[in-house]
């Protein structure tokens, strides 16, 4: 039995709010060069980047290229729009190992429409990334001592912030998240040297605690969730069977088992398991995201057996029951709901890797584009789309470039109230309009 509900470490006094370290709405904050003032709207050089208009589609959606410049660059991740929460901006990653080798990574704040961006600061890697409902971007970034500090930035406002000094180094491949009520905050974390114990580290902001309240020999990607709807509950991908070899390279990312999902409870580190992946459904693809405060999760499985795309492979599920099919007819991947909790947003594994959105009301789906992306090894040729809090714009990756860039899509007007409506005389679950947009 994996050693759960261990706390092994914690850490008190830790918590610190600093001074801030930067201030001003989408304007340079300039860590790269050191200085440490605001830069002026007028003096603040934006971001090199030339948006391009990829397509214009008959259903009126415009496919926009808002980055430009060949750098590796992500939208981040797709279970939670990285919005800011009147839906304004959006944040991408971007590596600039030249610049800065403590802190690599430059977190670019983009202006939905003007495609305007500038730096908002830079931090240690993707890792770690968390956003709230209320657009508040977490993020890691390393100090000249490299500790390494838990970052705060509303994305409206800019000016980050010092939250936490982290004792553990940040040793981890999964992304953060953040209690609804802000006090605590969790992601993964490998805890040995042979890459054979890994765990759930939980920062307590309130009492100024770090603290690893999960342990796991299959939990080198857990995904952990924070519920919308309690402070006490994350879900956490659980990657049966998954093997590394002692200097690290994984061998396997599940075992014959598949993955799965679990509830755990905060700060108790109680688990509630739930019916998904073997042996009630075929594996989780590892894609997952609560669909608002409902209680729920949306998820993906894989897409053999009953879960064909026919039939169906993007699940609904909550503690105690079985999963019940969401939509049909794609092959769902990576998914997202939007921040109301009405919608979903997916990419369908298959040829164009076409992106979908769809409602969770009545199972009725769309297609907004195709991303034409290539679906390669790095993650950032996989679309991971989200839409943004208003329901204007699909986010998304592709390389259809030949090089991977962060892309737009605008919603076409009324899409999303015609998706809303379900059809006389069935369920919805049949009335998909796939097709709609082309």
């Amino acid at each position: 039995m994996p050693g759960r509900n261990r706390t092994i470490i914690t850490r008190r006094g830790a918590l610190k709010q600093l001074a801030s370290v930067a201030a001003g709405t989408l304007v340079s904050t300039r860590f790269v060069t050191g200085q440490t003032r605001p830069a002026t709207p007028q003096s603040a050089p934006a971001a090199a980047a030339q948006p391009v208009l990829v397509e214009r589609l008959s259903t009126g959606t415009e496919i926009w290229q808002v980055t430009t410049e060949q750098r590796p660059q992500s939208n981040i991740y797709c279970e939670l729009p990285y919005c800011s929460t009147d839906s304004r901006y959006f944040v991408y990653e971007r590596k600039n190992r030249k610049e800065n080798k403590d802190n690599p990574t430059e977190f670019m704040v983009v202006e939905l429409g003007t495609w305007k961006q500038h730096l908002l600061d830079v931090g240690w890697n993707m890792t770690g990334c968390a956003i709230t409902r209320d657009g508040v971007f977490y993020y890691l970034k390393r100090t000249p001592g490299r500790e390494v500090d838990l970052m705060r930035a509303d994305l409206s406002k800019g000016q980050p912030q010092s939250l936490f000094r982290l004792q553990h180094p940040a040793v981890a491949g999964s992304l953060g998240t953040v209690s609804p009520d802000g006090r605590y905050y969790a992601r993964g974390q490998r805890l040995d040297q042979e890459y054979k114990r890994f765990g759930i580290l939980l920062v307590d902001l309130q009492k100024g605690t770090e603290t690893v309240i999960d342990e796991d020999p299959y939990n080198f990607n857990p995904h952990p969730q924070f519920d919308p709807s309690r402070n006490d509950r994350l879900m956490i991908q659980h990657n049966r069977g998954s093997k590394f070899s002692p200097e690290g390279v994984r061998e396997r990312a599940v075992g014959p088992e598949g993955a799965t999902l679990y509830l755990l409870s905060v700060p108790d580190a109680k688990r509630t398991e739930l019916q998904v992946g073997r042996p009630y459904t075929t594996a989780i693809t590892g894609h997952e995201a609560w669909i608002a405060t409902r209680g729920e999760i949306l998820l993906s499985v894989l897409a053999q057996d009953g879960y064909t795309p026919d039939k169906g492979n993007l699940l609904c599920v909550r503690p105690g029951q079985p999963a019940r099919v969401a939509a049909r007819g794609f092959q769902a991947n990576h998914v997202h709901v939007s921040r109301c909790g009405r919608f979903f947003c997916c990419d369908d594994w298959r040829g164009t890797c076409k992106i979908v959105i769809g409602s969770l009301q009545t199972g009725r789906t769309a297609v907004i584009c195709e991303s034409k992306t290539s679906m390669g090894r790095n993650a950032n040729t996989h679309p991971h789309a989200y839409l943004t809090p208003n329901l204007k714009w699909v986010v998304f990756n592709s390389d259809r470039s030949g090089f991977a860039h962060i892309h737009a899509a605008s919603v076409p007007p009324g899409l999303m109230e015609t998706l809303s409506q379900l059809d006389a005389g069935n369920s919805g679950m049949d009335c998909g309009v796939k097709g709609a947009v082309q």
